[in-house]
């Protein structure tokens, strides 16, 4: 990430930095789209838009996991491009669609409009928007009930606070991520009725600086739990959550391994199995575009805790996490 300062956090976190290095390499180096001549007209051929880089070990990086899945698993002709600005979103569509990409996924709710435009144009192509609000008869729209496992993470977080104050910190406030904030709360109340969640948001995903400020502030005010929704700025969260050794939940992916002694916790969704479930839907001509959701009912959203940590967890927590795992399934 470029954001992320290498020079200053590689020794703390070397052998990440280095996997996300090997992951943008295999990518593309300036995240641009394949070259044409690659794509053969014969093959099921699936496109990636994203609105950052794929090396965030977050966001982002869950969309290219799919992508690689459905190249592995269904042999399809892949390409992937990472827009700049909005003005970007519309000619990024039309330059897969005008090469005959049969499905083309969009990672993020601002790609809505350009794909329900460009989609008209384009009835033989499928467009899918990752947290979109809008559907049509080739646009679906994904989403992911992660407040469900903030849910659960609240209960983790508020078993092992002491002070009874946990903070959140976002990147752009969206609906999404206000909505898994108040999962989080709704969680930690549950366990702690007294206490009381900070919520702050950085306007930025990528600045790992004001990501770690706005914790380091939380935590002055008492938070001794942390939870993030900001992307690649999440590394922030962390190294604040490290240097005042508190806890910290880690977002989208698995983030337990990230720094191990600080991530209690990682409300995963599961975006590469929901990319592949539905590229094979399309290349089997059985897809039906809609308002697609999925949970922790289907198993596409799950709680991860970091075994390391696990000892921790006070056994009535725990015993509490189980039976909202219940009801949420």
């Amino acid at each position: 990430m470029t954001a992320y300062h290498y020079s200053s956090i590689k020794r703390k976190y070397g052998a990440w930095i280095t996997a996300i290095a090997l992951i943008l390499t295999s990518a593309m180096a300036g995240c641009t789209t394949h070259p044409a001549n690659t794509v053969d007209s014969g093959h099921f051929r699936v496109a990636l838009l994203t609105p950052g880089p794929v090396s965030d070990a977050g966001w982002n990086a869950a969309a290219f996991d799919g992508l690689q899945l459905i190249k592995s698993k269904l042999g399809a002709q892949t390409a992937l491009v990472q827009t700049r600005s909005p003005a970007d979103f519309e000619d990024g569509f039309r330059d897969f669609a005008a090469r005959g990409f049969n499905l083309i996924f969009a990672h993020g709710y601002e790609y809505t409009d350009a794909a329900i435009t460009v989609a008209r144009d384009f009835p033989n192509t499928y467009f899918v928007v990752s947290s979109g609000s809008e559907a049509s008869t080739n646009v679906a729209s994904l989403t992911f009930k992660v407040d469900d496992a903030a849910f659960v993470e609240g209960i983790l977080a508020g078993g092992v606070s002491k002070t009874g104050v946990g903070g959140a910190i976002g990147g752009i406030e969206l609906p999404s991520i206000k909505m898994t904030f108040d999962g989080f709360r709704r969680g930690f109340l549950s366990v702690r009725p007294k206490g009381r969640i900070l919520i702050s948001y950085t306007g930025k995903f990528d600045d790992v600086g004001a990501a770690k400020e706005a914790a380091l502030a939380q935590i002055n005010q008492g938070a001794d739990v942390l939870i993030h929704d900001a992307d690649a700025a999440g590394l922030g969260v962390f190294q604040a959550a490290s240097q005042a050794h508190v806890y910290a939940f880690g977002a989208i992916r698995n983030q337990n391994d990230v720094v191990p002694d600080v991530v209690l916790a990682s409300a995963v969704e599961s975006t590469p199995q929901a990319f592949l479930k539905i590229a094979t839907e399309v290349k089997e001509h059985r897809f039906h575009p809609g308002m697609l959701e999925f949970g922790m009912e289907d198993g596409m959203v799950k709680v991860v805790l970091n075994p390391r940590l696990q000892s921790r967890i006070p056994a009535s927590t725990m015993e509490q996490v189980r039976q909202a795992e219940i009801t949420l399934h």
